[in-house]
């Protein structure tokens, strides 16, 4: 349940509070089922696996192990853009602006949301399209049984108001789409997609850049990244956090 392969990292969902009583009906009713090994991966330093479940079972005197495996990257956001541009080193934020200023030279620039749940799934079909089309390694991928996942997480994120998509024209023509999730004052990058034919003009980072600026100027808190150690995001002002793996054996 939940797969690394489109989860960025997981965890289980309890009430603050409960997570040690919860943890402890688990792993009885993991044991009574003939269960005898978990293994829970990616994981943030403050899931409730790490921050609870593990202390649970060394307490029970199962044997854990856990190390890093991966890394997130996320981003505190300033209360405006020029604040963030500030917060980028001098190089990267003549990156920045150079690559806004070049793709406007080429026409009217124009980064629209879309929220509503009637039209999220045009949207997504058309993230579809330019995911499949921007990196080779993408169409194998793309099975159709990943496709029917992105649709249905897409239709049923929009319902409860937690997705964001963002698409990115030139002269009213859409070149880039981005898909967040918005939830808790954080942005989250799940992913995006872009037309290669306008390649040369870095589009599917300036999709990138422009939804950071469009999370400031919502008042959202942090950018999150998400998995991968990507160059783009550290250039961006994102920091790491270590993602782990966890393996918990019963005996």
């Amino acid at each position: 349940m939940g797969s690394a392969d489109v989860c960025d990292y997981l965890d289980f969902v309890i009430s603050p509070g409960d997570e040690r009583h919860f943890f402890n009906i688990l792993l009885d009713d993991l044991r009574q089922k003939g269960i005898r090994r978990l293994y829970l991966k990616p994981l943030r330093p403050d899931s409730t696996v790490l921050t609870h479940l593990v202390h649970v079972a060394n307490e029970r005197g199962y044997k854990v192990s856990c190390k890093v495996e991966d890394v997130s990257v996320e981003l505190d956001l300033p209360p405006t853009w020029e604040e963030y541009l500030g917060m980028l080193n001098q190089k990267q934020r003549h990156e920045v602006r150079r690559k806004l200023r070049r793709l406007r030279e080429k026409g009217t620039v124009h980064y629209r949301h879309i929220e509503d749940s009637e039209a999220v799934m045009d949207a997504i079909d058309l993230f579809l399209k330019f995911f499949r089309e921007s990196k080779k390694d993408k169409e194998i991928f793309l099975t159709t049984k990943r496709k029917s996942f992105f649709r249905s997480l897409a239709k049923a994120m929009a319902q409860i108001h937690l997705l964001r998509i963002g698409i990115l024209e030139l002269d009213t023509q859409p070149v880039a789409v981005v898909i967040c999730f918005d939830y808790n004052n954080t942005m989250y990058l799940y992913n995006n997609g872009y037309d290669p034919q306008y390649s040369s003009l870095s589009v599917g980072l300036i999709s990138k850049i422009l939804c950071i600026k469009d999370s400031i100027e919502t008042g959202r808190e942090k950018f999150d990244f998400l998995k991968g150690a990507e160059q783009y995001k550290y250039r961006l002002g994102g920091k790491e956090i270590p993602l782990h793996c966890c393996q918990i054996v019963f005996g």
